[in-house]
């Protein structure tokens, strides 16, 4: 039977079910990263494991989110991930190395390997041809004492791209352009498989910027055929022996297809405050621009960068605009350093920051207030800059350099002749020597922990009949930035539940946490697709700590729904969206929890008499977690604890 990429890895990896869309399977993980901002939590969670070593072929601790060192917190923490790292065999990369994805794509991620990461930009080593999926910090620790990951068979879609890519249009406008053909919630449940005579167009740092953005279609995850262009990229990074091709096969069967044309795509901008708010350049020509980034894991490779630097060459940027470059990590800083290309970023007026996530998260570099600022990431959500205010526009590396030109948008037409797309060298610089290997036996080593290291509390198993009022009411596209905020000063708490579980939803309603913590417990209402965004399991954490029993949602997001069951909150779905309207502020909701069969259908009462039929996705074993309290009662506790 012919069969599409991703079935084929599945069925290679299947440790349990069946591979029937939306049928639970559990798969078996070949490699996991984390990043230090999800990192620590899932960490403590694996050393209540009580296994001596990680099972998985690799897994990789990455230092990228909490490089702002303001106080001990980020440092001790840290130093607590490289210890960690040394006792159970793990490698670490230390701060300022570069950023997760765009390091382990240089560096470990393979063709037809599974990987998953505690970050949602996970996919992008989905552009060498790996399942790489993003996923809540427990899973991870799970996966890396060897148990399956669990998940609902995806859908596989085949995005078939014809032609080439013209003038200005970039990878960016690809996924751009998808985003706004399917919105934030078309990819829910689903794999998008890329195929077509224009995939071999695209080089794997083109490919790595459509599979690391199609995390905000909320897709399962995205990839791309392990061919020619994989092992040209994997000889340039010296790993040429990594690399098996890996095609569909002919006549392969997907659920669904969506074409593109390459020749038709124009550079293309995400509109505030959402990345599937589709625009073209031209039509926001003369709008004034404060700031321009470049970086993030979407955007910071050699070859963006180096189109940058040979469009800044002999330039100077408005000075009414900043220009902020993160390298991806500091091999792409070598090899530009090596053709003379950082003089031009340097001369031009642009700031060369660390080689970090940085403003992506809000961790420096936040715009003027009210101000416009163009950047290459992935996300534009209402404050994730830490400028409430900020008009965030996502656009490719060469329309950012452009407009720190201009200082403005303006139509491409005018910007005469892009540079050439930069080919990789034969061989780029080698930097693995600046991970940290483990020892071969790590049972001598001790793990450091800093005051801030808080340990989790310990979560009681689901009532009976849960009775709570309703502690808050959100509308659609609810993100996790919005239930939990990023930013420098919240991220640093990321290993202190308590601590954190103060800024809960505190940019969206700044009486929700004295509101909860006064009746101490409560339910949240929210619309489509809620939870969606980064793979944060302190998103469901905060609210467990303080006391949420249930979600009531229309729909919701893959990993939060996870991180929900993982921690022990009821995910709950109107089985008629108009009931949302019935739901008020300080309405009490009784649920008769022991009622609740996987997939089944129960009648909540509010205390306004109104009688609201409520269903579920869940299965039996998702079920059985939360009836525990979540998964950590059933696991263990964390070290500590």
């Amino acid at each position: 039977m012919a069969q599409n990429l991703t079935r084929k890895i599945l069925e290679k990896h299947l440790v349990k079910g069946e591979l029937t869309p939306g049928s639970e399977i559990g798969i078996r993980i070949d490699q996991t990263l984390t990043q230090d901002a999800t990192g620590t939590m899932a960490y403590l969670q694996f050393e209540a494991m009580g296994v001596s070593r990680v099972r998985t072929e690799l897994s990789v601790s990455y230092v990228d989110h909490n490089t702002l060192q303001m106080g001990f917190r980020n440092p001790d923490d840290h130093r607590y991930l490289r210890t960690v790292a040394a006792k159970y065999g793990i490698i670490f990369s230390p701060p300022g190395t570069g950023i997760c994805h765009q390091l382990h794509l240089e560096n470990f991620a393979k063709p037809g390997k599974t990987l998953i990461g505690s970050d949602s930009h996970t996919p992008t080593a989905g552009g060498v041809g790996s399942l790489a999926m993003g996923a809540g910090g427990l899973s991870v620790a799970l996966a890396m004492g060897g148990e399956a990951y669990f998940l609902p068979c995806p859908k596989v879609v085949r995005v078939w791209l014809d032609g080439e890519l013209q003038g200005w249009a970039s990878a960016k406008d690809i996924i751009l352009h998808l985003l706004g053909e399917l919105t934030v919630k078309g990819g829910v449940g689903k794999v998008f498989e890329y195929a077509g005579p224009g995939v071999a167009t695209l080089t794997v740092p083109e490919r790595a910027t459509i599979t690391n953005m199609g995390a905000e279609l909320g897709a399962t995850t995205s990839i791309f055929p392990s061919d020619e262009q994989t092992r040209m990229f994997l000889r340039s990074m010296g790993r040429e022996n990594d690399f098996v091709e890996l095609l569909a096969d002919e006549g392969a069967a997907y659920e669904e297809e969506i074409r593109i044309d390459l020749n038709v795509l124009e550079p293309l901008a995400a509109a505030p405050h959402m990345p599937d708010r589709r625009v073209r350049i031209k039509d926001l020509a003369g709008m004034k621009v404060e700031q321009s980034c470049i970086g993030s894991c979407t955007n910071s490779s050699y070859a963006d960068l180096k189109t940058v630097a040979l469009l800044l060459k002999g330039k100077r940027i408005k000075p009414e605009t900043d220009l902020l470059i993160a390298p991806g990590s500091k091999q792409v800083l070598k090899m530009l350093s090596s053709e003379g290309l950082i003089d031009p970023l340097l001369d031009s007026g642009a700031r060369l920051l660390e080689a970090a996530c940085g403003p992506c998260i809000g961790m420096g570099g936040s715009p003027v207030s009210g101000g416009v600022s163009v950047r290459t990431f992935n996300r534009n959500f209402e404050g994730r800059s830490a400028t409430k205010d900020a008009q965030v526009y996502l656009v490719s590396p060469a329309t950012a350099a452009m407009i720190a030109l201009c200082g403005e948008f303006s139509d491409p037409a005018g910007w005469g002749t892009p540079p050439a797309k930069p080919e990789l060298p034969e061989q780029a610089p080698d930097i693995r020597h600046l991970f940290i290997y483990p020892p071969e036996d790590g049972s001598k080593v001790e793990i450091l922990r800093g005051p801030n290291i808080a340990p989790l509390p310990p979560f009681e198993s689901m009532p009976a009949r849960i009775e709570a009022p309703v502690a808050i009411k959100v509308g659609d596209d609810i993100t996790t930035d919005h239930i939990l905020p990023a930013g420098a000063e919240i991220t640093a708490l990321r290993s202190n539940i308590p601590a954190i579980s103060k800024h809960i939803f505190g940019r969206v309603d700044e009486g929700f946490v004295g509101r909860i913590q006064t009746a101490g417990k409560g339910v949240i209402i929210g619309g489509e697709n809620y939870g969606q965004g980064s793979s944060r399991e302190h998103a469901a954490l905060g609210p467990r700590y303080l006391g949420v029993k249930a979600v009531i949602v229309k729909s919701l997001a893959r990993i939060h729904r996870a991180n929900l069951v993982n921690f022990g909150i009821l995910p709950l779905l109107l089985t008629n969206k108009d009931d949302y309207a019935k739901f008020t502020l300080g309405v009490s909701v009784t649920i008769p929890a022991d009622e609740i069969t996987p997939g089944g259908t129960v009648e909540l009462t509010l205390d306004t008499g109104e009688r609201i039929a409520v269903g579920n996705d869940l299965t039996a074993q998702e079920l059985a977690i939360i009836k525990a309290g979540g998964l950590l009662n059933t696991v263990g506790r964390p070290a500590g604890s």
